[in-house]
């Protein structure tokens, strides 16, 4: 079995708890959803990183939320770029799995389309 990394990203349009976990929520949602066979048992770790400006929720917390209690977690800081996407949430999933990387299915919601427009289906 080979871990894979499953990407995402969205946006939020205020730094308010309730928008970054709303945000956050809809994002693991459509990768799960985009990635049916994805199991919380599966995932080995998941990295989740934020712009400066959203300060006022860890976007873990909607994972936790869902009822990923057993997932290890991580909030950090994604490195500030002049040209960077503002108020930008993304996620690395680390999933467990014998599907070949051709068929991960990753994920770009709201603003956030525009860092990767390859893979926007």
């Amino acid at each position: 079995m080979s871990i894979r990394g499953i990407r995402g990203a969205t946006t939020t349009e205020v730094d308010q708890p309730e928008a970054i976990l709303q945000a956050t929520h809809e994002l693991l949602e459509a990768i799960l959803k985009s990635n049916p066979a994805l199991q919380p048992d599966d995932i080995a770790s998941v990295v989740f990183t934020v712009t400066q400006d959203l300060i006022s929720a860890y976007p873990a917390k909607a994972a936790r939320q869902m009822g990923w209690t057993l997932v290890p977690l991580l909030c950090a800081l994604e490195i500030p770029m002049p040209s960077g996407l503002p108020r930008c949430i993304r996620v690395l999933i680390h999933w467990n799995t014998d599907l070949p990387a051709k068929a991960i299915r990753h994920v770009y919601l709201r603003q956030a389309e525009s860092l990767r427009p390859d893979l926007i289906e």
